[in-house]
């Protein structure tokens, strides 16, 4: 029996655990794992616990002298949670999240006593060396520090052995640069609150806090770990590097939003019920197109904290698959000629109680909202490169402009009834509308804009859906902090350029300049509205008749980050130096061949090692077969067992032949690898299809997608 087939029964044995994970009738457990406002107020003097929350909720600059009591009430808290030892957790240029453990003994006059200082919660200090840095950080030059972000709560992570206090940090070099993606992030805030505050205060609004939200929709793959465990592809790369499509996979529709399989409700269950001890709002759940495809949807929440909680989504997605027997596939495109995973990332920004994305009820608020989606509007016309950018990677590549998500082209979709209002401001003269007269800004109050007024586009990477935006560009497996500190840089950007000339108005024409300034810059980056079908080739066809860029793959994607303008804009907003810029782009760039090379020569090891026996082994069977018949002298089968023989002998050839090709484009650029692998795939897929069933050496897409 080949170990396929032991895999296929195995995984057909299997039944659903006898007790089913309920979810409890009550949720008091929300959030016992993190060191929130009810934890710091329980467990720090009222004094202090003001001060901290104060830097948490408002921003204000943490008092250092706090530090030590904050530590100390940290420390408690947590070994009443089961943690025996602490780690500063952050997010390196890897992609993934980093943690190095300390434990709270140490050791006083020969005996045992638990601490955690100030200076243990404030600074920590991992080596900088072993991480990406692009160049910033010599192997010789070891030290870094990771920096406490007290925006973000600690938390415990529980494993089988113990607990652990983790407390979310910035990461640099010793020279100061940022080694992590958190930094960037924490920066683009800034400068995006800084702006808007400074438009605010041309529309005469009393000063607030500015709140930059996400809600990151996390789609993934669940499939049996006994045929993980036989796809030396996937426990390498994360994708099926071979596999042909089964005749039945998702055309029918009958997966998306279909009834939950039991053992997969079980993992679901299990997983909110890890997310919400973590004080992650999990609120959606359900099956996506794919056969063996899910979503978790979680709610808005502060974009730092966002960020933090989707890395902790994801591996507890893995943990908990692996309790179930299940591995849960992250990969933007694991299995080829089914849809693969993003992470849409829901992203608004309010000002104090007002969203900015969302239409007021009376002119003021109208022109506030109108100058702050022409800010929106300009920021992706200008700068759709580094937005680009930032969701490039290998395992995206195969997603971005397949009939399952949208193009590499970045546009942006409006929606009927707010494309209609921009019309309006267009025409100026115009006396009707679809929805009413026409607008004038500061004056008339628009249209109501319901968010289900308008029909949601898929196809769109940049989409209004009400009160907010939708970046569907990103993939399942990316840190969302890349793609929000360029969103929030360039929209920084454009809202500052927009207040300067808001400032020059004067008080008596401040409408009519500002309805000239909006038509004048809505004219001028029109071009990246579209409301239609961004899959067809007319699409592509009128995006390069607009001047739209299209950097259809990651090396493409990444010039983006050397361009002289776009250097000087993160620079000049403080999100990015030059050399952390440059040194980002040796990162992405590097991982990106790594990553080439590492599917390139899994798949020549596949195919050598797996698939070249067991078609020899096929054709041996035919000819000698064919051998037999020719002997006995029959009329009949001989035609057909000449042509089996033939088929797979052509196939074994070609097989041989592609083996070699790849073996040699291995020594050459990563064009040639990916060229020499899809003319491999083909080989192996049709093949596939041709040997011998019970031979077949690796799961098929129709077990790895149906039976779990």
């Amino acid at each position: 029996m080949s170990n396929r087939t032991f895999a296929v029964n195995t995984v057909a044995r299997m039944r659903p655990d006898p007790v089913d994970n309920v979810m409890p009738a009550n949720v008091d457990f929300y959030g016992e794992d993190v060191f929130n406002t009810e934890s710091i107020n329980q467990y720090l003097p009222k004094k202090i616990a003001a001060k901290l929350l104060d830097t948490i909720e408002n921003g204000a600059t943490l008092d250092p002298e706090i530090a030590g009591d904050v530590a100390h009430a940290m420390k408690e808290w947590a070994i009443a949670r089961g943690a025996t030892h602490f780690t500063h957790w952050f997010l390196p240029l890897t992609g993934s999240t980093a943690e190095k453990h300390d434990s709270f003994l140490e050791p006083e006059g020969g005996r045992p006593i638990l601490t955690f200082s100030g200076k243990n919660l404030i600074v920590g200090e991992p080596d900088a060396s072993s991480f990406p840095s692009g160049g910033l950080r010599c192997t010789f030059e070891a030290r870094g520090y990771t920096a406490w972000d007290p925006t973000s709560p600690a938390f415990i992570k529980r494993h089988a052995n113990g607990a652990t206090l983790c407390i979310p940090t910035a990461f640099c070099s010793y020279t100061g640069e940022a080694l992590d993606k958190k930094t960037p992030l924490l920066r683009s805030m800034q400068t995006l609150s800084a702006a808007v505050r400074r438009l605010m205060k041309c529309f005469g609004q009393p000063e607030a806090k500015v709140t930059i939200t996400l809600g990151a929709e996390q789609e993934y793959f669940l499939i049996d770990k006994t045929f993980y465990l036989n796809r030396p592809d996937l426990l390498q790369t994360g994708r099926a590097l071979f596999g042909a499509p089964p005749a039945k996979h998702q055309q029918l529709e009958d997966h998306y939003f279909g009834s939950i399989k039991r053992r997969v409700l079980n993992f679901m269950n299990e997983v909110e019920t890890e997310l919400w001890k973590l004080g992650i709002p999990a609120k959606t759940r359900h099956n996506e197109v794919a056969p063996a495809q899910f979503e978790l949807a979680p709610m808005f929440e502060d974009v730092n904290l966002a960020v933090d909680h989707n890395m902790l989504i994801m591996e507890v997605l893995r943990q908990v698959a692996d309790r179930h027997g299940l591995v849960c596939l992250l990969h933007e495109k694991p299995f080829a000629g089914v849809n693969g995973s993003g992470k849409h990332h829901n992203w608004a920004v309010a000002y104090g109680r007002t969203n900015l994305l969302n239409p007021g009820n009376d002119p003021h608020q109208n022109a506030i909202f109108l100058t702050f989606l022409t800010a929106v509007i300009k920021a992706i016309d200008e700068h759709s490169d580094l937005l680009r950018c930032a969701v490039s990677g290998a395992g995206n590549d195969h997603r971005l402009g397949a009939n399952e998500a949208p193009p590499a082209i970045i546009s942006i979709y409006l929606g009927d009834q707010l494309t209609d209002v921009i019309e309006q401001l267009l025409k100026g003269e115009a006396t009707s509308s679809r929805h009413a007269s026409a607008i004038r800004v500061g004056v008339d109050t628009l249209p109501p804009l319901p968010r289900d007024a308008t029909d949601r586009n898929r196809t769109s990477p940049f989409a209004f859906t009400g009160n907010k935006f939708e970046f569907r560009a990103p993939g399942s497996s990316a840190c969302c902090a890349g793609p929000m500190m360029m969103l929030n840089t360039i929209v920084a950007e454009a809202v500052d350029q927009l207040a300067a000339e808001i400032e020059t108005f004067t008080p008596a024409n401040f409408n009519t300049e500002l309805q000239e300034l909006l038509r004048r810059t809505i004219r001028a980056h029109q071009r990246v509205i579209f409301n239609g079908d961004n899959y067809t080739a007319e699409w592509r066809a009128e995006a390069a008749r607009r001047g739209l860029p299209n950097a259809v793959d990651t090396m493409q994607a990444l010039k983006a980050l050397l361009r002289e303008e776009n250097l000087e804009l993160l620079s000049r907003r403080g999100v990015l130096s030059r050399k952390e810029m440059e040194s980002r782009y040796e990162v992405f760039l590097e991982e990106y061949h790594r990553k080439i090379r590492i599917e390139g020569e899994v798949a020549l090891e596949i195919s050598r090692s797996m698939i070249l026996p067991v078609v020899t082994a096929d054709f041996r069977d035919a000819v000698e077969a064919l051998q037999r018949a020719r002997a006995t002298e029959l009329a009949s089968g001989i035609q057909g067992l000449a042509a089996t023989a033939e088929t797979l002998g052509a196939g074994l050839d070609e097989l041989v032949a592609r083996n070699a090709a790849l073996e040699q484009a291995l020594n050459g650029l990563h064009e040639e690898i990916l060229s020499a692998m899809n003319d491999l795939r083909q080989v192996v897929d049709r093949l596939e299809k041709q040997v011998s069933d019970h031979r077949w050496p690796l799961p098929k897409y129709r077990e790895m997608l149906f039976i779990y």
